[in-house]
């Protein structure tokens, strides 16, 4: 049995060009956005020109073919500089994903293509006003015509909805049959009956674009059917097995931003006539911050190594999701604490940090439900 810890020089020549971007591009206009609320959408264009947006496309589609290993060392970096506008970047792979997963021959070419080749927009529509990690009780209901579909509902929470060229959206015949009754829908954005609603004024990650979509009565072809009846919730939960490892990466980054912020604090701000530093106590929350980070970065890239060796459904990537988030917050509240007063100005970095790192205990499964199904598992025996 071989175990090894090295990226690949491919992988760290990907990893320095995500580096370089968030640095020069992302993190100067960080600030911005996060007080404006809004996502540049230059940078989309600058990251797909480096290679940097929807990376697990396959070649054969025009993408880059890459790993989920890969794509997590590219949204670490972004997420380092701004996970704002990182989540931004990263919602067309999303959309991409149960494109890759269900579509047909056809539907790849079509839709992967253009995300890969021609720099669309994708985003990725679940979730609803009464219904987020509950995914078997959403009650957009897709109803059908001879060959043709018609949906009709609301979704929320979109990212990238104000802009996003196609919606991969999950509906269902019958919301009584719950998950057996969810399909997945490529619904293009200038189909009759879709409309962008309310833009989301958020605590965190403020340049990442989040919206509400209306369908109604948005007329669809068969050729647009992603996934039949029942098959997707299926589609829906290998999807998320594939992106959670996503989160940890996000979740990495950030943690990251924020002890590299501390160090610098730390050495420059004094009390009782020396660096706090040189504190005791300060040192104990800055070693637990380093530890968290690479507790968090190793489940991830372990769990991101399984799904690229073909076990998407590992228990890993629930238990990477739940602990990276977690110690995203920890680690951004501790970063605030060792900043004292001036963490809470938005002034200072760290105020963002803490902000934008919410978020990370509720997308794509809250901690809660990852903690369900790690026990079910665990009982399972």
């Amino acid at each position: 049995m071989s175990l090894n810890f090295q990226f690949s020089e491919e992988q760290r020549m990907l990893q320095e060009t995500a580096r370089r971007f968030a640095k020069d591009r992302v993190l100067p206009r960080a600030e911005e956005c996060d007080r404006s609320g809004k996502f540049p959408m230059e940078l989309y264009k600058e990251a797909f020109d480096l290679g940097l947006l929807v990376p697990e496309i396959p070649e054969a589609y025009g993408g880059p073919g890459l790993g989920v290993v890969d794509n997590c060392l590219i949204i670490e970096e972004l997420d380092w500089a701004c996970s704002g506008i990182g989540t931004s970047l990263v919602a067309s792979s999303l959309c991409a994903a149960p494109i890759v997963i269900a579509g047909s021959e056809e539907q790849k070419k079509k839709w992967l293509g253009a995300l890969a080749v021609d720099g669309r927009i994708g985003a990725y529509a679940t979730t609803e006003p009464g219904a987020g990690s509950d995914v078997g009780g959403i009650e957009c209901k897709a109803t059908r015509h001879g060959d043709d579909w018609v949906l009709e509902g609301t979704k929320s929470f979109i990212t990238n909805g104000s802009f996003a060229d196609f919606v991969v959206v999950f509906a269902t015949t019958d919301k009584a049959k719950r998950h057996k009754g969810i399909m997945a829908f490529i619904v293009p954005a200038d189909a009759d009956g879709f409309r962008r609603g309310k833009k989301e004024d958020k605590l965190g990650q403020r340049a990442s674009d989040t919206v509400v979509l209306h369908l109604d009565e948005v007329k669809l072809t068969k050729e647009h059917v992603l996934a039949g009846e029942g098959d997707g919730f299926k589609v829906a939960m290998m999807t998320f097995d594939r992106t959670r490892p996503w989160i940890g990466a996000g979740a990495v980054g950030v943690m990251r931003r924020c002890i590299d912020e501390c160090r610098t604090y730390a050495t420059e701000r004094k009390t009782f006539g020396q660096p706090i530093g040189n504190h005791q106590m300060i040192q104990w929350m800055l070693a637990e911050m380093a530890i968290r980070i690479e507790a968090s970065r190793l489940l991830t890239l372990k769990a991101a190594w399984q799904v690229d060796n073909g076990d998407a459904s590992s228990i890993v990537s629930s238990y990477s999701k739940a602990y990276a988030a977690d110690a995203a917050m920890k680690t951004a509240v501790d970063a605030v604490q060792i900043f004292g007063g001036n963490g809470y100005m938005k002034d200072y970095p760290v105020e963002k940090l803490m902000r934008d790192a919410k978020i990370f205990q509720i997308y794509e499964g809250t901690s809660q439900i990852q903690r369900m199904v790690i026990a079910r598992r665990v009982l399972a025996g």
